[in-house]
């Protein structure tokens, strides 16, 4: 698993977005945002003592990701997701916290108020900020530069005057009638221009100011100008993904290759994305696009029952006005089809059409031999974990079983397991199969831990029908099981008798075979191993003053007969004793 997901991460582009760590079954259990998602999610497979690291990769059986435009969106995105999927490693953000906001009250003298959230109430509000001093930097600059209250009290109230705000220049003091209510309206309507991002002017001043204040060497002095130009820059990019206006919106991007379609969806609801979908289809028929999109739009909103106030599209598509009335009859209320030309909206299409340009290069590497497989063995999921074994000895003497584990066609070494036949006497491969079948399969069944999507055992007929018998004996009849025969390369499973022949070009094939020959090489370098080993014991035996302690320490100590004869007799004689070593010594010498 953790091979091909270090490949995965490896594969993903170097930019800014979002990414999903989810288990086998497609569940979310972290969420985290990057400036280059490869490099980011790459760092997650280094060495590291972080326990949590540790848990994730435990758990995970995938990796997905989402692209944004900038590290800022991808924070937002980042916490609506959260808020969504509610991932058990995401511990900030699942409550109920989130970005700030400023509000400009709907009272008769307008307050400008930090809020976390946006409420249908009358009052305009801006923002999400991000980092989140930002929304208290820019509610300072408008109280000290329009004389915009910052406070909640009644006005007119019953102070008889001003607070310290009014002292520090950061009000108007409308609280104590010091403003008429014209100057006062007059004051927040520049400061909603300045919140709107109709700044131009008022930067032209203040990087006048900085340069002024530099030329006298008020270097402290600049450098507040400079946060403020800083802090007014960084307001002018609007989050796309996060909406003041609490709207419903559904955003669709679209990308083809030949007959190959890729529609990605965003679903923002009440002013948030808070999800995302994909749709993948094989064109066949020649359609043009817009019949395309139809036809994808369509089956989107078919038993869709929360259907949005609008929908954003990369063109038109066909049939429009029949797609339009359907709609509207199923909502019972107006709903908006628009293909936006510029703006917010234009540059949310553009985010969806590059994510939907990664779903076709992403399903393109995924319609592997998986896939295949799927299909000409009639699975109801694909086989991304794959199980192959192979039994190996001489005449019967020192047999052994091999497992090898394939995850999404790529060979996973850490879950590779050795076996040494205990039931099986002489060179009886099919018995020797079905006791590694139940071993393997009765400690996953105790372990409780999963189990794989397709069994490959190496053999015909007999070794397949071993495999199902001892499955069965478990209670795992439902594991689909196939056998590959050396010679012809056929492939048996139960419901073809006479066998699967596949073109010798066949990326399932060669997939199969590969798995085959991946078990065969690591059962024969165990055989081999065995061998060698029982080979080394032997030669120690009948050597005058070499007991089984002795042999057991010399065992120990070296892996061979020649580490034994390089070894000096000091330091052999400190474990044979001084007296057996010259016995020891020639016996070794003579072959």
């Amino acid at each position: 698993m953790t091979t091909r997901l270090r490949k995965k991460a490896q594969n993903l582009p170097k930019k800014a977005g979002i990414y999903f760590f989810k288990t086998r079954e497609g569940e979310v259990i972290y969420i985290g945002k990057a400036r280059s998602l490869q490099d980011r999610v790459k760092s997650y497979f280094q060495k590291t003592s972080d326990v949590k690291i540790k848990n994730i990769l435990r758990e995970t059986g995938d990796i997905d990701y989402i692209l944004t435009d900038s590290t800022k969106e991808a924070a937002f995105l980042e916490n609506n997701f959260i808020r969504q999927h509610q991932p058990k490693f995401n511990l900030r953000l699942k409550d109920d916290k989130s970005f700030p906001y400023l509000k400009m009250t709907q009272d008769r003298f307008p307050a400008l108020i930090l809020t976390r959230s946006v409420e249908e109430d009358g009052a305009r509000y801006f923002g999400p900020f991000s980092p989140a001093h930002q929304a208290r930097q820019t509610r300072h600059l408008i109280a000290k530069h329009f004389g915009v209250r910052t406070c909640q009290e009644a006005v007119p109230g019953k102070r008889k005057r001003p607070c310290l705000d009014y002292d520090l220049n950061l009000c108007s003091a409308p609280c104590v009638r010091y403003i008429s209510v014209t100057e006062y309206k007059d004051n927040v309507k520049n400061a909603l221009f300045f919140l709107e991002g109709k700044t131009d002017r008022l930067l032209s001043i203040l990087k006048r100011k900085m340069r002024e204040s530099s030329a006298r060497q008020e270097f402290e002095q600049a450098a507040l100008w400079r946060d403020l130009i800083h802090t007014i820059e960084a307001m002018k990019e609007r989050p796309k993904f996060i909406s003041v206006r609490m709207e419903d919106i559904d955003i669709f991007g679209f990308a083809q290759e030949k007959e190959n379609v890729a529609v990605y969806v965003f679903l923002m609801r009440r002013g948030r994305v808070i999800a995302s979908e994909e749709i993948y289809v094989q064109e066949k028929n020649k359609n043009t696009n817009t019949e395309i999109l139809f036809s994808c739009l369509s089956d989107f909103y078919r038993n869709r029952k929360d259907i949005p106030d609008k929908i954003l599209l990369p063109f038109s598509p066909a049939k429009k006005a029949e797609f339009l009335k359907t709609l509207q009859r199923k909502k019972r209320k107006k709903v908006e089809v628009i293909t936006p030309l510029k703006g917010k909206y234009k540059k949310l299409v553009d985010l969806a059409r590059a994510n939907a340009e990664i779903l076709m290069r992403k399903t393109a590497v995924d319609r592997s031999p998986v896939e295949e497989m799927m299909r000409i063995f009639k699975l109801n999921t694909p086989p991304l974990r794959i199980e192959g074994y192979d039994i190996s000895n001489t005449g019967g003497d020192e047999s052994v079983g091999s497992l090898v584990v394939f995850e999404n066609g790529l060979p996973e070494k850490n879950d590779y397991r050795k076996y040494k036949i205990r039931s099986v006497e002489g060179p009886n491969d099919v018995a020797s199969l079905k006791e590694v079948i139940k071993r393997r399969y009765s400690r996953l069944l105790e372990e409780k831990e999963p189990l794989p999507d397709l069994i490959l055992v190496d053999g015909g007929k007999g070794q397949l029908n071993a495999a199902r018998t001892a499955l069965k004996g478990l209670g795992l009849q439902h594991l689909p099981v196939i056998s590959l025969a050396k010679k012809e390369e056929i492939i048996f499973i139960p419901s073809h008798k006479e066998g699967i022949w596949l073109e010798r070009t066949s990326p399932v094939l060669k997939l199969i075979q590969n798995i085959r020959d991946e078990a065969h090489r690591f059962a024969l370098s165990f055989h081999r191993s065995r061998r060698t080993q029982k080979s080394f014991e032997s030669r120690l035996d009948g050597i005058r003053g070499i007991g089984p302690k002795r042999k057991a320490f010399l065992l120990a100590k070296y892996k061979s007969i020649e580490e034994i004869k390089n070894a000096s007799r000091e330091e052999l004689a400190e474990i044979v004793g001084k007296k057996s070593v010259q016995n020891l010594i020639d016996n070794l010498q003579t072959e």
